[in-house]
């Protein structure tokens, strides 16, 4: 990309998306189209083709998507594939039709299968079943990264895909209903901390495995990628990390100060027993994730802090 290059950002308003925004304005690139949800409903064929065709970007980031934690993934399956389907199957189509020279497709671990060899690698999608907790949601990303092998393949796009770890950050919804973990953690240890709570629960007996990666670490994978990949197999980004959910609990823990006890609800379904990338592909290329996890909980912590004084202000 150049600095002029004419790029669309789709969801720049979630966490990967703001992330991506932030970081593509301070490295200078300042051709940045947007649109709110309102503006340009992305389930919308006709209207995503009419966005193109008007506007004719070069690039595209494809960070919009249904998303949410465990709760939201099993209380929603219909909303989770659905919604997925409609926004990748009318961006990627679009980008065809109106001439993209690359396109970036955010997909994620949840296309692994559920007892899928750890660390992940790129090669064991869709070796195995997949975990029932999340199926319509990573049905929907394996046919993402399907339908841009397919392009690829048949119309000599160059659309790439990047299969995306936990992600957390600044911008992550804080709601303990639908919400991912860390932030859920949050919200849970700040309101007990602030209530005097005795203990907190957290969902699962706290022995699974994840990995997890700073939005802003996405951001910049994502532009580095933009810059210098061209394959069309999918390439794994996290940080290569993996963390208990009980260890990532006291973590969040001794970030808020709780002084509380923490009670592992093991009748909440635990997921996949563990859930680590192998992102040695993206190492080998030139880019480490930067950001600890301490560290990028303390940064998310003190914005949820922000937002709650505001919320507050107006009470």
């Amino acid at each position: 990309m150049e600095k002029d290059s004419k790029i669309y950002l789709a969801g720049d308003n979630g966490l990967i998306g703001s992330a991506l925004a932030g970081f593509l304005k301070k490295g200078g690139y300042g051709n940045i189209i947007t649109k709110s949800r309102r503006q340009l409903d992305l389930r919308r064929q006709a209207d995503v083709e009419s966005f193109f065709d008007k506007e004719r970007p070069e690039y595209v980031f494809l960070a919009a998507a249904r998303v949410g934690g465990i709760a939201a993934n099993i209380n929603y399956p219909a909303e989770f594939i659905y919604d997925n389907l409609a926004i990748q199957t009318n961006v990627i189509n679009s980008a065809y039709k109106a001439g993209v020279k690359k396109l970036l497709f955010f997909a994620s671990a949840c296309m692994y299968p559920k007892n899928c060899p750890q660390p992940m690698q790129e090669s064991r999608i869709l070796s195995g079943e997949l975990e029932p907790t999340n199926e319509p949601y990573a049905m929907a990303k394996i046919c993402g990264l399907k339908m841009c092998e397919a392009y690829n393949r048949q119309y000599k796009t160059n659309f790439i895909c990047a299969v995306l770890t936990n992600a957390y950050g600044c911008k992550d919804d804080f709601q303990t209903e639908d919400s991912h973990v860390i932030p859920a953690l949050i919200g849970k240890f700040h309101r007990a901390k602030i209530s005097g709570a005795d203990s907190v629960s957290v969902w699962g007996s706290g022995k699974p495995e994840r990995e997890f990666i700073f939005a802003d670490d996405v951001a910049g994978a994502a532009v580095f990628l933009m810059n210098t990949y061209n394959d069309p197999a999918p390439i794994n980004v996290g940080s290569g990390r993996g963390v208990s959910i009980k260890e990532l609990s006291l973590i969040v823990k001794e970030v808020i100060g709780y002084k509380g006890e923490v009670v592992f609800d093991s009748s909440k379904p635990d997921g996949i027993p563990r859930k680590v990338l192998d992102v040695s592909k993206l190492n080998t290329l030139g880019f480490k994730a930067g950001v600890s996890l301490e560290e990028g909980i303390k940064k998310t912590y003190e914005t949820f802090q922000s937002q709650e004084e505001i919320l507050n202000s107006r009470r």
